[in-house]
């Protein structure tokens, strides 16, 4: 299924701002003009970009202000080789963002690496509220795919490689069809991407310089996750707000086992189960996703 929103349409859409003397790619839908509608923060994953979020861009913007970001390192943002990536800046990136547009509230819709951003934005809110502070108001976190639980974290053999010593080297020597290759062993068998997705997300990856120059430093996240567990999860057990996970149970990186996980250990979870699909459900079932999506936040207005 093709996006309603092809990959140029999508950068046509867009415009960058600065941060830290690079320039990150934003793209923002809905009716801005006034604050009747919430914000909802679309936040995706590695290595792709805002793109993931085609499908259900149109759909949500019916609704909501609409706000996404090519964090820095990925898609049409900057992608300097001489740059210390870590989760903690690409939340200072969306906290930067977000106080430039005027947000003090928002809903969050998250997928994989977007999910551990989320998670960080989320700690801080907790420790601002704990001190009495302002800031940023989380409002909801919906989260797809993705390594909530570095315990559970089941990286591709790719993802170990470029994390690895020999990772350097490896982000140098990626080509297309090993990109590819990687990229679809996380789908399901029967939702694979098409040749246009897959053009789109080599495209991604090669702006600016190309992801293959970077790749391993990216995937600093995967030691990051396990220095920084006890916070990360300990957001999602002590949350304030309302969470709900959609999840493609056929992910061999985060599927079945990551919501099990989620379920034994959050307080009261709330899990919704794609079995068709993997690690890309926004992309691999777009209407289930919104659906499941829309459910949660009506549930919450009703509540």
């Amino acid at each position: 299924m093709s996006p309603a929103l092809s990959l140029d349409d999508w950068r046509a859409g867009g415009s960058v701002f600065g941060y830290r003397g690079h320039e990150i790619f934003q793209r923002t839908g809905g009716d801005w003009s006034h604050g009747g509608r919430p914000v909802l923060i679309l936040i995706h994953g590695f290595p792709t970009a805002s793109w993931d979020w085609a499908h259900q861009w149109d759909a949500l913007c019916e609704r909501y202000r609409v706000a996404a970001i090519d964090m820095i390192g990925f898609g049409f943002s900057a992608k300097p080789a001489d740059y210390a990536y870590s989760i903690q800046d690409q939340a200072d990136l969306h906290e930067t963002w977000l106080d430039r547009l005027g947000v003090s509230a928002c809903h969050i819709l998250a997928h994989d690496y977007g999910d551990t951003v989320a998670q960080e934005l989320l700690a801080r809110m907790i420790d601002r509220r704990a001190k009495g502070l302002a800031g940023l108001k989380i409002l909801s976190v919906c989260f797809l795919n993705g390594g909530l639980f570095p315990e559970q974290h089941r990286a591709t053999l790719t993802q170990r490689l470029l994390h690895s010593p020999l990772g350097p080297l490896l982000s140098r020597m990626m080509t297309r069809q090993r990109f590819e290759s990687g990229l679809c062993e996380v789908f399901g068998p029967d939702t694979r991407p098409s040749k246009e997705m897959l053009d789109a997300f080599w495209s991604l990856a090669m702006t600016g310089g190309g992801m293959p120059r970077i790749g391993h430093k990216l995937l600093g996240y995967i030691t990051e996750r396990r220095a920084t567990r006890d916070r990360w999860v300990g957001a999602l057990v002590r949350s304030p707000v309302p969470m709900r996970v959609i999840d493609g149970a056929l992910d061999p990186v985060s599927g079945v086992h990551m919501v099990e996980h989620y379920q034994s250990l959050v307080p009261n979870p709330d899990t919704v189960i794609i079995p068709h699909v993997g690690h890309y459900p926004q992309l691999e079932a777009p209407g289930e996703v919104l659906d499941a999506f829309l459910e949660f936040q009506s549930g919450m207005q009703k509540a």
